[in-house]
């Protein structure tokens, strides 16, 4: 076994030195240059073949590490901490966690003390070391960790809260392996507008609008209006999270994307069929209709002009919030107007 590890990780340690040059963007959103696109596909190639080299060292599925590691991502997005510039791995451990909250030395790197102290930190790549800035040593560990549970779904999901303790978290990772698991890459943050750009539609900056009905409460959205029955498409590669009705928004869909962000599309006039709670979707695969559902009991519309309301939420963790959805929509426009005219950009 030791053997088998040392020759596994003399190829990581390679990858991880390349990683050095290239960076881990915490939003993988399209680039503006083809030396930026062929640097962001190597950076999603050289984690890709981390990931799976792990995957065979301790059988757990490539994609379940992709998706702790994405999840911690994205919270040091919304905590602050600064993302791994420098590598290929964002899972987090303060120092304490490394090395033991008891350790005398917070930077110890030696796996024996470390073991002694309870510290989670772990040499990876057999060099005699557990350094917590070695993308190696850091996936290491947390696949050490989860194994202790199994490597089976269920298995996954206790071992995933026995390490957050946080039901949150626990649905998150899940979601995001599923995502991984259906699509097979890691490459899966380009973005679509949610109405083809062949339609007619017109829309502006109107989240944090006062909204009466049911109540004083803020706009947590844009409404892009259109008419009846022109498509609503999904914005992003994720999981459909919400299926049903809203008395606020009528028919309506969420998605969650692989950057923790909820998509709401509300007031359709009705769903695609094919389409239900758990299935993964793609950028511009039809969701709906758009329509003027809401405000009411099941079925209620009419109250309002036909539009879609597109809003967008973002979660740290132990709850969500709203952002201005308005940036993003003409930023995505733009892009899907590019991809068109120059087809080999994508």
């Amino acid at each position: 076994m030791a053997d088998l590890r040392h020759g596994l990780f003399r190829g990581l340690l390679v990858f991880t030195c390349a990683a050095l040059l290239l960076g881990s963007p915490a939003y993988a959103a399209p680039v503006k240059s083809p030396s930026d696109a062929r640097s962001l596909k190597e950076v999603f190639i050289e984690r890709k073949n981390l990931l799976d080299q792990m995957s065979a060292l301790t059988g757990i599925p490539w994609y379940y590490l992709a998706a702790v590691d994405q999840y911690e991502r994205t919270m040091k997005l919304v905590r602050k901490i600064p993302l791994n510039q420098y590598g290929l791995i964002d899972i987090h451990y303060s120092d304490r966690e490394w090395a033991g909250i008891m350790n005398p030395n917070p930077e110890d790197a030696n796996p024996q003390s470390i073991v002694f102290f309870n510290g989670k930190g772990m040499d990876g790549d057999g060099d005699g070391l557990a350094n917590r800035f070695n993308d190696v040593d850091v996936l290491y560990s947390m696949a050490q960790f989860l194994l202790k549970y199994g490597i089976g779904p269920e298995d996954f999901g206790i071992g995933l809260w026995e390490y957050y303790h946080n039901t949150r978290s626990v649905q998150r990772i899940k979601q995001f392996a599923d995502i991984y698991a259906a699509l097979d890459r890691l490459d899966l943050h380009q973005k679509a507008f949610p109405l083809p750009l062949t339609s007619t539609y017109s829309y502006r900056g109107t989240w944090g609008a006062s909204r009466g009905w049911g109540g004083y409460r803020i706009h947590e959205g844009t409404d892009i209006f259109a008419g009846y029955g022109v498509p609503v498409r999904s914005t992003c590669y994720g999981v459909i999270e919400v299926k049903g009705w809203n008395r606020y928004g009528g028919w309506r869909m969420g998605i969650r994307d692989l950057n923790n962000v909820y998509h709401y599309y509300a007031h359709l006039s009705g769903f695609n069929k094919k389409w239900k709670e758990g299935d993964i979707i793609q950028p511009g695969e039809v969701i709906g209709w758009v329509g003027s559902s809401g405000y009411g009991r099941p079925g209620t519309s009419g109250k309002f002009p036909p539009h879609l309301h597109y809003g967008v939420y973002r979660d740290n963790g132990l709850t969500e919030w709203s952002f201005d959805p308005y940036p993003h929509l003409r930023k995505w426009e733009r892009e899907e107007r590019y991809r068109k005219k120059n087809p080999a950009s994508s």
